[in-house]
């Protein structure tokens, strides 16, 4: 759900009571669409996100580490000139509206004290962030709006600010329990509850007002027709119930979790799902929001920062896969190359019943059990003897043909998936560290253009393996990418070590350290449940992953990073876990 003007009151009034007396010390533009502010506030350091993100903008506290780039975009440096040391005097949301303002004290270049206020407009495909300064004059923002853009507001440094244009619907909130039933009683009969509250209030997201109407008539489709009487009482005093619970901040943040993914969240125990999802109650919306956009957050940084791998080793998957396709229907055709030796030994036997200019040749096919006349296609323009050399010629070439298309197809194959895996691995970047190093992997394997300039020609980047701890308290070591793979398994584990890879599906090497003893079945159970998170089978629910002493597991000459072939080993059929993940990383 988007995230509404009441749910980010309640938000707003959560990072108040933990920011306000704080002080900003470090700021970093991890994303193009987010500024994270580390605060020294009264009751500890913590790190306030801003996501000016189009699909999901909020402010809140995170936990969650995220990299920065080498080089801080000019935004941030503009930040880090005005607000670095500055003083967070508090934040207010204007009335029903989704934004939030930030009004901080800073110091100028003369150590003068000065006003500043950050204001986040949270609001879908128009959010942005703007710093402006003691008089509401923009000095800059994350998104530049002008005429052209926008006739009714724009958002340029230099300008005073505005608020956005308010939307024209009434204010829910300055109702009274009579006035509610009074509105509710003139609804129109065949309007669907949720949508009229959605058409004529502020403030109200679907999800809430699909929830009114549950709770006012059991559906959240039901109509006003069908509530009755007693049905739009229950409605008013479901809506007098939800005001009341929003001034006095009783709120209760919500997360929404249908089939193991989470799927929405809201201030309030929901109840129209009836049993079809879990609802999970957080102390804090921050750690909820974090808990919900974590995944989703991740793949979609990985996604705009790694476009460019994306779209390069994909365009090379679709050629790879276009190039078997002609060569399966070329190595098809080679099948029939029989029926031309025969042609040729039909034609020799025939050559004194024959003459130049001949176009068919019209004889007992010797070859047929039943002796049936056969038509053989000559050309006219050679003689016997040549159109029976020609049909040998053609058997020699569709042999040899085969015999090279057979290994071309192999090949083929095995860079196909080596390019499925390194899409995979993409999926698996935690920042542009890693994406760096698959740069690399591609470059140095021809996929990619090397860089032009020396000094990048000479700059190799090298993250590390992905660190978990067993429940024994064993250490399982996962690659992130190809050369990971190889680095784990090929040079730094020993050969007592045990090897997990899922069966015939792309995926992580794994690594279980056994430290020169025997491991436990848990530990084997969490290193095989690792490498099944960590591959293509994540969505599955019971996933093979073989395993293996190190020992076995052998990379052949010339093989592409990452590929190695193994023996001797076994399967287990396990369930991939994102919980089980999180509970053993070592961070």
């Amino acid at each position: 759900m988007p995230l509404d003007a009441l749910c980010l009151s309640g938000l707003v009034h959560e990072l108040n009571t933990a920011l306000a007396g704080g002080k900003i010390d470090k700021i970093y533009q991890p994303g193009r669409d987010e500024v994270v502010l580390a605060v020294r506030a009264p009751k500890g350091n913590v790190k306030l996100l801003l996501s000016a993100n189009p699909s999901h903008p909020r402010p809140q506290l995170t936990e969650i580490a995220r990299e920065n780039p080498e080089t801080p975009p000019m935004f941030c440096m503009l930040l880090r000139k005005h607000l670095t040391g500055a003083r967070v005097l508090g934040l207010s949301q204007p009335h029903l509206e989704r934004v939030v303002d930030f009004q901080l004290e800073a110091l100028d270049e003369l150590g003068d004290r000065v006003e500043r206020r950050l204001v986040l407009e949270a609001m879908g495909r128009h959010a942005n962030l703007i710093l402006l300064d003691g008089e509401g004059r923009i000095v800059d923002c994350l998104r530049r709006v002008d005429g052209d853009m926008s006739a009714k507001r724009q958002v340029l440094p230099g300008l005073f600010y505005r608020l956005p244009p308010a939307q024209a619907k009434e204010d829910p909130t300055a109702l009274t329990r009579e006035e509610w039933e009074a509105r509710l009683a003139e609804a129109p009969g065949d309007y669907r509850v949720d949508q009229w509250l959605l058409d004529t209030f502020g403030g109200l997201s679907p999800l809430i007002c699909r929830e009114l109407a549950h709770r006012a008539g059991g559906r959240t489709d039901v109509a006003f027709l069908e509530l009755g009487d007693a049905g739009r009482l229950r409605l008013a005093e479901a809506l007098e119930r939800l005001f009341s619970d929003i001034k006095e901040n009783s709120l209760t943040p919500t997360l929404i979790t249908i089939e193991n993914r989470p799927k929405d969240f809201t201030f309030l125990p929901v109840e129209q799902y009836e049993g079809g999802a879990v609802l999970t109650a957080y102390p804090t919306f921050s750690a909820m929001l974090d808990r919900f956009y974590e995944q989703r957050e991740s793949l979609e940084r990985v996604k705009q920062k790694g476009q460019d791998l994306i779209r390069s080793v994909t365009n090379a998957r679709d050629r790879t896969a276009r190039k078997i396709g002609n060569q399966e229907r070329e190595l098809e055709a080679t099948r029939d190359r029989e029926r031309l030796r025969q042609f040729g030994d039909i034609i020799t036997s025939n050559l004194y019943a024959m003459e130049k200019g001949m176009k068919v040749l019209r004889t007992v096919d010797f070859y047929d059990p039943e002796g049936r006349e056969v038509d053989i296609p000559l050309d006219f323009l050679l003689t016997p003897q040549q159109n029976a050399a020609k049909y040998y010629k053609e058997y020699n070439k569709a042999k040899t043909a085969e015999e090279m298309l057979t290994i071309q197809l192999e090949k083929g194959r095995r860079e196909l998936d080596y390019l499925n895996s390194v899409l995979e691995n993409i999926t698996l970047a935690e920042g542009e560290r890693d994406l760096q190093e698959i740069r690399q992997e591609l470059t140095d394997t021809g996929y990619l253009r090397r860089q032009s300039k020396a000094k990048d020609r000479g700059k190799r980047v090298s993250s590390k393996p992905m660190e978990f701890r067993s429940t024994a308290g064993l250490r399982i070591s996962v690659g992130k990418n190809n050369t990971q793979n190889d680095l784990l398994t090929c040079k730094q584990a020993f050969k007592s070590d045990i090897w997990f890879h899922t069966q015939k599906i792309h995926g992580s090497h794994v690594i279980l350290w056994t430290e020169g003893g025997q491991p436990d079945l848990q530990s084997m159970n969490e290193a095989a449940c690792l490498a099944a998170w960590f591959s293509q089978a994540r969505e599955s629910s019971k996933v093979p992953v073989d395993y293996t002493p190190v020992k076995y597991v052998k990379k052949p000459a010339g093989a592409r990073p990452g590929m190695v072939v193994y023996t001797t080993y076994e399967t287990a059929w396990v369930s991939p876990s994102e919980e089980l993940a999180k509970r053993l990383r070592v961070k």
